[in-house]
């Protein structure tokens, strides 16, 4: 089974309807044998890379085959602790070679869209890393092209394959424990350290093939001190905590509470900043946003920096630093990766719960692939491409917003069961502590975004500016397809 390499398929043209007869069906496909191993091979093996390293290394009825990554150094660490592996700085030879069956996809954020799309061209099956896009357009293609292709393709949120979160939906809405829902507040408070400002461009080190590093991104300089992760906080890149742990804990909000029937926020208000560090980063440290969800009133607050410099707190919320916390008639759900708690308003446990995603997520992916039934997913493309919208709707919010004034932030008062009130008071907490004041900083709040779900764009007020941000552009060479 010979893929199609990409020089081949940008001379065929994407409007031919027989476009799909030209392409490679998996290799692997319904029935296959238990014992018949899978080729798959890394592409990205940094920090989460190694990650997938270690748990696809560990499994029986999986051969780890090959890697790509663009700095050279990472690469010959990957294949040399994987005897007969081979390693490629440009992933397109892994899409070359018709006997991998499937690729895991850890790049810098940016990167994930084209690598999956070009993966899925080529017939492979594709587990790509969390947030699927890094703007809301590219996730289409993906979702596109896994269908168009007939491959599986599933994204990095493995809590959705912890057996715990079945408990938890069992708990909250059949047994209806807690009574009814009656708010939701998202919470990812956790510190982080400046990453430097430098006057001059950083050096890119020699190891490193700064062309494909860059691939769909622009050849802007860089000036912060780190080339490699500090690539989360710049918006050519990266998607800020919003998309990092941010869509970790909305995901779960969204599985757990709003059981994945709300695809889209129907309307969105957001603000932050970045403040205290001044240092290269552009997402902000500071993040509040509101969703309407049509039922549930839902908020998340993200913080990265903490209550003064003395201290080691991100700030206050109520429940988890890291997870969500769902107000009901009888008691608050405190839910968190790995473990959960029901207790009353006055602080006493109800009910605990524990979990464990361990290799589970890869080995639904697996099963995915030998079953060549994506129903039994528990993070198809799809799914995951509805949840990070939540995530890419946030960030526009901020980067769309204006300077903040309280009679802005106050139509909702009122309308949010106090979840607004609350947050923005936290976050009017944390500030003070810093020096700072919600309209005394550099903070911004949107206008109130409206998202038409048929249309698949912003509506009304600040549509505009929002629209702009759905779709990104891409470098020569590394443009996202249209499927």
């Amino acid at each position: 089974m010979r893929s199609m390499n990409r020089r081949q398929f940008v001379r065929v043209s994407l409007a031919s309807g027989a476009l799909a007869s030209l392409f490679p069906t998996p290799a692997i496909q319904a029935g296959t044998g238990a014992n018949e191993k899978i080729n798959i091979a890394g592409i990205g093996i940094g920090w989460r890379g190694g990650d997938h390293l270690n748990c696809y290394s560990k499994m029986s009825d999986v051969n780890l085959c090959a890697f790509s990554d663009v700095d050279e150094n990472i690469l010959a660490a990957a294949t040399a602790r994987v005897p007969g592996s081979v390693g490629y700085r440009d992933m397109r030879k892994i899409f070359d070679d018709p006997s991998i069956d499937a690729v895991y996809v850890s790049t810098c954020n940016h990167w994930h869209c084209l690598a999956s799309i070009w993966a899925m061209q080529a017939g492979k099956h594709v587990y790509v890393e969390k947030p699927l896009s890094h703007s809301q357009w590219e996730g289409d293609q993906v979702v596109k092209a896994s269908r168009k292709y007939n491959v599986i393709c599933q994204v990095g949120t493995q809590q959705r394959s912890d057996p715990m979160q079945a408990e938890i939906k069992k708990f909250l809405h059949e047994e209806k424990a807690l009574g009814e829902i009656k708010s939701l507040a998202v919470n990812r408070y956790g510190r982080r350290a400046s990453i430097g400002k430098r006057e001059t461009p950083l050096p890119i080190p020699p190891e490193v093939d700064y062309n494909l590093w860059l691939g769909p991104a622009q050849d802007k300089p860089i000036f912060r001190d780190k080339l490699h992760y500090d690539w989360h906080w710049d918006w050519n890149t990266g998607s800020g905590e919003m998309g990092n742990w941010g869509v970790h804990v909305l995901d779960d909000a969204i599985n757990n509470v709003l059981l994945d029937k709300v695809a889209y926020p129907k309307r969105i208000l957001g603000g932050g900043a970045r403040v205290v560090y001044n240092d290269a980063g552009e997402t902000p440290n500071v993040h509040f946003v509101w969703f309407d969800t049509g039922s549930i009133p839902m908020v998340i607050g993200l913080s990265n920096i903490t209550e003064g410099p003395d201290s080691k707190s991100a700030g206050k919320c109520t429940g988890p630093g890291s997870g969500y916390c769902v107000y009901c008639e009888g008691g608050m759900y405190w839910g968190e990766r790995g473990r959960g708690k029901a207790v009353t308003y006055d602080g006493k446990v109800i009910r605990e719960f524990k979990g464990d995603s361990g290799g589970q997520h890869q080995r639904n992916f697996l099963d995915a692939i030998r079953a060549h039934d994506r129903s039994i997913q528990t993070a198809d493309v799809e799914l995951h491409n509805h949840v990070v919208a939540w995530c890419n709707f946030s960030n526009i919010a901020f980067q769309v917003g204006k300077p903040y004034r309280q009679e802005n932030a106050d139509v909702l008062n009122g309308k949010t069961d106090g979840r607004w009130e609350e947050l923005l008071a936290n976050m009017g907490d944390l500030l003070g502590k810093n020096g700072l004041t919600l309209e005394n900083s550099p903070i911004v709040l949107s206008d109130m975004l409206t998202y038409d779900e048929a249309a698949g764009k912003f509506t009304g007020d600040g549509a505009d500016a929002a629209n702009a941000l759905l779709k990104r552009e891409y470098r020569e060479g590394f443009v996202v397809p249209e499927i």
